[in-house]
Order: C-alpha cells, then structure tokens, then sequence
C-alpha cells in the first residue's frame, strides 16, 4: 500500500525565532507561526486520497474516495490556483499567510502535481490489479476479441458517431475553445501527399465515460471514438491521437457596479467564467511531442501547467463503478438512518417541538424530520407564513416543492436564496425561478456577503398569539447530502430564538448591504440578538471573546478548556488567541477535518493545542463549540467555520444549547465519541504532516460508533427513500404500533 510521506515544502511553515520567548501576549501583527491555506488544504485532500490507498477500506469505496479526491482537485485547480493567478497577474500580495504570492503559486504546483501524480500510482499499481481480481476490469478496445469488437463498433455507429463533431483546425478554422473539464481527442491527419491535418473532437458530455462490454467490464469512450476515428476522416489517415482536457479559472467575481439584478449578474458571471484562462493542461501520456507542443501553444499553456497522465483522464469519472457495480461486499455496509425515539410518535411535530428542543444528528438519524417541518407547515391550516434560507439544495427537493405549495395555498412564504453557492449557480438560478412562479417571495440576499446560515421559521397561530417554530441548522437544506454529510439539526420554538430568527430574516430581506455595512461600522449595532451570534457582525469578536475568556480563567486557576470541531481553521487572529490560550495553559482540542494553518506543538506556545481531523465514510461538515467556562461549561453550534470569509464575508449564525437533554448528548457522545477516534483520525503534526492515529487499545472509529448509537437508541421505520419522499408516513406508522 502506498504511504502518506513527503518532504516538508520549504516556506510551508514560517516558525517564531524564538518561539520560547518570555511574553504574555501575541499581537496579531506579529510574525505568527503559520501553515500556508493551500498547503493545508492539499494535505487534506491528501488524507482522501489516503482512505483510498487503505486496504481496509471495501474496495468500491477506494474507487469512490479515489474519485473524490480528484473530484477536489479539480476544483482546487479553478478556484485557488485560478486566484492565486489573478492576484499575480494584479500584482497584490493579501494572498498568503506565509509566503509571497509566486513562491505559494510554484509550492502549490509542485504538490498538486505529487499529489496527481500519487493519484494515478494509487490507481495503476493498487486499484485497477484489485478489481481485476474481482474480475471488474476496464478494458482497450484492441484487446477486445472479435465479438466484442463488432458490438463496441455497433455501439459507436448507434449511439456516438452521429452526435461527434469533429473541428479542423487550419488557417481558416482557428482553434476551437475547449470547455473546461470536458474530455477531448487531439489528432494529426496525413492525406497521403504529405500534407499534414490536426484537428479537435469533443466527447460529447451526455455520453457514459466507461461504456458496458458485459458484466462488470468496461472499455473507456475516448477509447471508442479513437478507435473509430477513420469513419469522421475519408480519404485521411490518421498518424496520431491523444485525449487531454483543460481546467479554467473558474471563480465568479461581480463588483457592485456591475450589479444592477444579482441573478442576471450571476448568469452573465457564468457565462463568463466558462471562458476563463487556463490553468491546466493534462494531455495523454501517449501523446507525442509534436501534439503536446501544439497543444501547450494553441491553449497558451507554460510548460507547468501541463501534466502528462499516465492513466485514462479525468478519473473522478471512475465513480461509475462504484454506482453502476451490485457488489454490496465491495462497499460499506448499508445503513438507514433512523429516527429518533422522541420522534417517533403519532403527535405532530409542532406538538413535540412545543415539549422541548430536539437534536438531529446527521446522516445517522434522518433529514425527513427536516422535511416533514415544512411539509407540516404547507398542510397546517393554522401556520401563516414560513421563511426559510436556502443555500445549497438537491434536485426536485420535497422542500422546495413544499415552499411552492404553501405559497399556492396562499400562505406568506419568503425564500432567501444564495445564488453564489460555489458550482451550484445554474442549479439555483433554476429553482429560484420556479419558487417565483409559484408565488414564494424570493429574495437573494446582501450582495457581497453569501447568505450561509441554515434557518427556517414557521409562524403558527396557536389560540389569539402567534407562535415562532425555529429549524436551525449546520448543514443544508439537501436530502441527498444529508445522507453522507455529518450535521446537526437543531429545532425549538423557544420565544428569543424565534425573536432572534425573525429578526435575522428581516435583517436579510429588509436591508440593503450598505445598511448592513453602517451597523458593522458603527460601535453600538443597534441590532440585540438575544441568543443569536451573527456573522459578519458580531461572530469574529464573539470567537476572540470566548478564547480570552478561557485564557483568564486559566491564569486565575479555574478550569480551562476549549473543544472545537469545524471544517477550517485559517482567521490568524482566532489563532493568535489560541495560541495566548495554550501558553496560560487552556487545553485545546481542535477537531478540524480541512483546512488548519494553526501550527500544533510548538514549545511554549502551542504545546497544549491538539488538532486532529478525521475522514471516513461521511463528510464531517457540523461546527460543535465547548468552552469550559471555570467549570460550568457552556456549548454551541454553527453554520460558520473559523474563516476570514465566515466571519467577514458571509452571514453566519451561531447559537447556545441549553436544553440538558441536547447538551447531554453533545457532552457524553458527540464530541468524546469524535475525540476517541483511532482508526479514522489523523493528527497534526508541527512540521505540517498528518499522521494516523493508531488503536492504542480499544479501537474506536467515532463514525462506526455513531451508527451504532442510532440504532440503539432511535427507531427505524423504513427506508430512508420513502421516509424522504413521505415524511409524515413515519407518524402512521407509529401510530399503529402504539395501538398494537
């Protein structure tokens, strides 16, 4: 199996000359110790890559992670490679938190390329030797015997050659764009005279990357079409033939003095970003040095930006096997997740929020709670309006579906919706205007700040008052991500949390971004929250308040301890506070599953921070908060990561558990449970590497551990699917077992 070792980058870490210096604070202009966003980032994905190099791992999910991981590198390459090129090109330099802004570009080529290049080595040497002894195997067309041939030939006839359009390229054919990420062939034609013809052909996106030969083999459809390429070419013969592809800058900007209507901005934005400059240029390894060299110049590519695969292009694609393949032995377990008992009844869920707050814990107990809330509120007669935010959601969601038909019933229904939810644009464009059509009140947030907390009120009339029902959430409103992302959902019709969300979602619909700026601005906001931390305005300060708390009480002798479980760690000035911490002594157990660019370790100065991240089976994606308060310790969950762009740039909220019953939960299972873990964890390390954790023990995998909980303690009551698609059907069924 292939191992996780590398050699420390130079300028990965800017360490403290003297790290041991006698000082009782750390300025936040001070020459902190840092590791670089993107590197960190990379040693994330790194971490991916390891769950598919394990062979302890069923082997579909080493395809899948394998997938996922070059899936993650994509997008790295369009949004972080792509801005770190911009801010070059700008000559700016508030890039970097160590290094200068073209020394960071050269680091992140060179271990984006390693990390390719460990992709394609995990695939070779380990992946493709294991399938084929599962006799799942992904063949050449030329190694098909005669059969097989004439049935791959009739499928190119049937199903590819009449959508294939191939594009010469001469003086009066100019070089056609190349759409980012999509698979092309590049070709060099001879017409016998000596005359020599290249050309372009695009493999159409509608077709399936690995085409079906039997059972569980495959051949590639570049392999295909390369293999039939004569038919597109009478009288030429073909010389030579490579696939490669493209990835484009592709991050939207919109300035506010282009915005006039943000949804036209973002369509405009997306058709723009489809054209942005290239950022890499993977071509066949096959490919000879005449087609590398017109490619590079026809694409305007530096030789750095070009990587030579040595495996079949674009293998996030390879994730078909692990869909299309019936070999339950080759992948995890299949798990439904439950409901939980206090749910499980036959009262409605107004009823049991009214009983007290409730906690989901996600993908182990079930999304269809979420659901039957607003389905609940579209059926109830006596519910008058629902406002939700919704930021990233699955297609054809019942939750959309609802929202249309609470507003077709003639309830007041207002929608806020994030059009600039990253690669999910169009997706959203589109069902915003269906919610419009419908009649939902659809506003698109504050521009410039991304609207990402997750909250959905309910207003109810309940006898002559009106009662606020309150969803709170760290994840999205998203049925098919609620499967495989790790989240809380959090319920209450507490009255300040109901105070706090109406005035969030008039905040959020009433106010124009600069009235947003002036409260900012402003010493005294005059906006209270009463439970609510609200980013941008109040989650920074919030954050450094809590860790100097903990500080103090560290100095002055009482208990003092810090538990937080996010998905990124980058604020420097978060992380100075935290280093002040760990000096006084304030134990600090950080479980971040991405990005951390705080240095764990160091002698006096972060010696009493942990960090560790674990990557399993579920995206760990929840934001848990413990601070031990000398001794009565207090918790909270968020929608917002430790972030510039979560405490600056987005609206975020944060909110205090006080139910026993929840913190019960949080306190005894959900953060020890994840702290526990040895078998799925890694732990940070001062020179910026992840090691895993080993079993020193019991071996506990807080994920595995999860699940077992769920079944223990909740209720199942079908397939996850139906519970979806009928979430009330769930209180029938309870029903009728309370009457047995």
């Amino acid at each position: 199996m292939a191992q996780l070792q590398e050699s420390t980058e130079p300028g990965t870490v800017a360490l403290i000359t003297e790290a041991a210096r006698a000082v009782e604070t750390i300025s936040p202009d001070e020459a902190l110790p840092l590791f670089d966003r993107e590197l960190s980032w990379l040693e994330f994905n790194r971490r991916v890559l390891g769950e598919a190099e394990s062979d302890d791992v069923p082997l579909l999910e080493r395809i899948k992670f394998l997938a996922i991981c070059a899936n993650n590198l994509d997008e790295f390459y369009m949004i972080r490679v792509g801005t770190l090129r911009d801010v070059i090109e700008a000559n700016l330099t508030e890039v970097s938190v160590v290094a200068d802004s073209r020394e960071q570009l050269d680091a992140v080529r060179r271990r984006s390329r390693r990390l390719l290049e460990h992709i394609y080595r995990c695939l070779g040497d380990e992946l493709v030797p294991a399938l084929r002894k599962e006799n799942i195997r992904i063949e050449a067309v030329a190694d098909l015997g005669k059969k097989e041939r004439a049935q791959i030939e009739d499928y190119f006839t049937r199903e590819i050659e009449p959508i294939l359009t191939p594009l010469a390229v001469d003086p009066s054919h100019p070089f056609p764009f190349i759409a980012n990420l999509t698979l092309n062939v590049a070709m060099l034609l001879d017409s016998g005279r000596g005359e020599g013809h290249f050309a372009i052909l695009k493999i159409p996106e509608s077709l399936p990357r690995l085409v079906p030969v039997d059972k569980n083999r495959y051949v590639l459809v570049e392999d295909i079409v390369s293999s039939h390429i004569g038919r597109l070419f009478p009288g030429l013969q073909l010389r030579r033939s490579a696939p490669f592809r493209v990835v484009r800058n592709s991050d939207i900007s919109i300035t506010e003095d282009d915005v006039q209507d943000l949804l036209k901005s973002v369509e405009m934005e997306l058709r723009r970003r489809e054209r942005q400059e290239v950022v890499s240029l993977e071509i066949s390894s096959s490919a000879d040095e005449a087609l590398v060299q017109l490619l590079t110049k026809s694409l305007s590519c530096t030789p750095t930006e070009v990587f030579l695969a040595p495996g079949p292009l674009k293998i996030a694609d390879l994730r078909q096997l692990y869909d299309d393949i019936d070999a339950p032995a080759l992948k995890d377990k299949p798990f439904n997740p439950r409901i939980p008992a206090q749910l499980a009844t036959a009262e409605d869920i107004f009823a049991i929020m009214r009983r007290g707050d409730i906690m989901l814990h996600r993908p182990y107990e079930s999304f269809a709670t979420v659901i039957e809330l607003v389905q609940s509120a579209t059926e109830d007669p006596d519910v008058v309006a629902i406002k939700q935010t919704l930021y990233r959601t699955d297609v054809g969601s019942p939750i959309i579906e609802a929202l249309a038909r609470a507003a077709a019933v003639g309830k007041q229904v207002t929608a806020v919706v994030e059009l600039q939810a990253r690669f999910d644009e169009k997706k959203n464009i589109s069902w915003s205007r269906q919610l419009e059509q419908a009649g939902v009140q659809v506003v698109y947030g504050l521009f410039g700040m991304k609207t990402h907390s997750k909250i959905c009120v309910v207003v109810r009339r309940e006898g002559r008052e009106l009662r606020r029902y309150v969803h709170l959430s760290t994840g999205n409103y998203n049925a098919v991500t609620a499967r495989v992302y790790n989240d809380i959902d959090f319920f209450t019709c507490d009255p300040d949390f109901g105070a706090d969300a109406a005035q969030l979602m008039n905040l959020l619909t009433g106010f124009s971004t600069a009235g947003v700026q002036e409260l900012i601005d402003h010493e005294q906001l005059p906006i209270k929250w009463r439970n609510f931390i609200v980013a941008p305005m109040d989650y920074h300060a919030w954050v450094l308040e809590m860790i100097e708390r903990e500080t103090r009480n560290a100095k002055e002798g009482k208990p003092a301890r810090i538990v937080a479980k996010m998905n990124a760690l980058v604020d420097k000035t978060v992380i100075a506070a935290l280093y002040r911490a760990s000096r006084a002594g304030v134990r600090v157990q950080l479980l971040v599953r991405g990005i951390c660019c705080l240095v764990p370790g160091l002698p006096n100065l972060s010696e009493n921070i942990d960090v560790i991240s674990i990557v399993d089976r579920f995206l760990e994606h929840s934001r848990v908060f413990r601070f031990e308060n000398g001794g009565t310790p207090q918790f909270f969950l968020s929608s917002g990561d430790w972030m510039p762009r979560n405490f600056f740039r987005r609206v975020e909220v944060t909110w205090p558990v006080r139910s026993e019953a929840v913190i019960k939960r949080i306190e005894e299972q959900l953060l020890p449970v994840s702290l526990a873990d040895n078998v799925k964890s890694w732990s940070l390390r001062s020179d910026g590497k992840y090691e895993r954790r080993k079993p020193d023990g019991t071996p506990v995998r807080s994920q595995e551990a999860f699940i077992a909980i769920a079944r223990a303690e909740a209720v199942k009551l079908g397939p996850y699917d139906e519970m979806v698609r009928r979430p009330g059907s769930f209180r029938r069924k309870a029903k009728k077992k309370k009457h047995k």
